[in-house]
């Protein structure tokens, strides 16, 4: 990222227009920046959320990642029913989407379970939930720069087709996803494990699909059967395909005759690691992105059974990120939280999800079975910097740690616990960082949340 500067930062009110001075400003609409601005504006407080895309959703809807991962448990009983364990936000969302019929009931993932969701419903109960919470949206808006007072947030300047104007807020939330607010203020942040970060993939739908003759072959599992590996080797090896990845997932959707498909890998031509900040990595990923779907939708057409007159219906609007920056937080989620199920008197959400790593030629899978670990409410806040709290897959987290906490199900939960937190440092006048953790699980205790 030589090329370009990250930091912009104001020690001084630049001279723009001021549209609006607020209580809470939320920076980024997926499922994180949703959950906090429902959750600030249900509390009564003015809240605006800026999103530069036109609808919200994130790697959910944009990337089209299409599950709501992360809310069931996991166990080698095969024959056992979906337990699911993280509610709060995730649960109203999820039941938002059932009541519009935009989320399948539980689909089996090895050795849990996740739900698809329709990306366009999503978007619909994001516009609804935020509208009721009385949130002032703008889409086709970006953070550009930062006004600050020392380590203290103050205002953000705005970019879009209008121009530029500034914001001020008493209290901000990054749910960018990329910690874009930490970064223009030049406090520290990481990528990955020393720039090792997880492979970007497109995601892709298809159409026209003999749902019985395909599921009579594949199966429920909505991970690939060794059978199918075994084709796409055979069709590597004939040179006619272009297939990185072996282990693809594939996920029937609410509609009928449709599945979703998780298969592309997606590395530079070179073979270096695509780091999607940069945008000559992000258009990269982008153009073979592309062309990757094609090889994949060939694939399906020639050797899975109830494929043979699918179609692409639509990629991502950009290819699916699962890592960028993490911020340097007060706490980091360890890889050995993880793995041995920590539980926390601090923490804000449960996490049953394995690590599930897309680094290097094949992914890795590291199963927490029967059992959680709970992410630590301090995760959240960067180690300096006021007024500003961080919600999404940037919270400061290991690598491999990073790979189980990211998914969307805990996403909506940071978002909640994040919402809470800027409510109570407004009305206790207090620094995020002096919050007492017991109070903001309280009350997502209240809100539904299991903890």
């Amino acid at each position: 990222m030589k090329n370009w500067q990250t930091v912009n930062r104001f020690d001084q009110l630049p001279d723009l227009p001021i549209l609006a001075e607020i209580d809470v400003l939320v920076i980024g609409g997926g499922a994180a920046g949703v959950a906090a601005a429902v959750t600030a504006g249900n509390m009564t407080k003015n809240t605006w959320l800026i999103e530069k895309y036109g609808f919200c959703g994130g790697a959910a809807v944009a990337g089209l990642s299409g599950t709501i991962c992360g809310m069931y448990m996991a166990s080698d009983d095969h024959g056992a029913a979906p337990e699911q364990v993280v509610f709060g936000f995730t649960e109203k969302f999820r039941q938002a989407l059932a009541d519009k019929g935009g989320v399948t009931g539980p689909q089996r993932y090895g050795k849990t379970y996740t739900v698809t969701h329709d990306p366009l419903v999503w978007r619909e109960v994001a516009d609804d939930l935020l509208e009721e919470a009385g949130v002032n949206v703008l889409f086709h808006t970006a953070v550009t720069g930062v006004i600050m007072e020392g380590d203290t947030f103050k205002g953000v300047i705005l970019e879009s087709n209008a121009g530029q104007s500034i914001i001020l807020a008493k209290q901000f939330i990054d749910a960018s996803g990329d910690a874009a607010g930490i970064a223009r203020a030049g406090f520290d942040y990481y990528f990955g494990d020393e720039g090792r970060i997880q492979n970007p993939t497109m995601f892709f739908r298809i159409a026209g699909v003999d749902l019985d003759k395909y599921l009579s072959y594949y199966g429920d599992d909505t991970i690939c059967p060794p059978k199918v590996t075994e084709n796409i080797l055979a069709a590597n090896a004939s040179g006619e395909y272009d297939l990185p990845r072996h282990k693809i997932w594939i996920f029937p959707t609410t509609r009928d005759g449709e599945l979703m498909v998780n298969a592309t890998r997606l590395a530079g031509q070179d073979g270096r690691i695509l780091n999607v900040i940069d945008p000559v990595d992000f258009t990269e990923a982008e153009v073979f992105g592309r062309r990757q779907v094609r090889s994949y939708a060939r694939f399906l057409n020639n050797f899975v059974p109830g494929c043979e007159n699918a179609y692409v219906v639509d990629t991502g609007v950009e290819v699916g990120i699962r890592q960028t920056r993490s911020i340097v937080g007060v706490e980091t989620l360890t890889n050995d939280d993880v793995v041995n199920c920590r539980k926390r008197q601090d923490g804000i959400c449960r996490t049953p999800w394995p690590i599930e790593l897309h680094s290097g030629d094949k992914p890795k899978l590291h199963w927490l079975l029967n059992d959680y670990y709970d992410v630590p409410f301090s995760t959240l806040i960067p180690a300096v910097g006021e007024n500003i709290i961080v919600a999404g897959r940037c919270l400061s987290a290991e690598h491999e740690a990073l790979a189980s906490a990211r998914v969307t199900a805990q996403c909506f939960e940071y978002g909640h616990a994040a919402g809470i937190a800027v409510v109570k440092a407004i009305d206790e006048n207090s620094r995020i960082r002096d919050l007492d953790s017991q109070s903001i699980r309280a009350v997502m205790i209240e809100n539904g949340s299991a903890l």
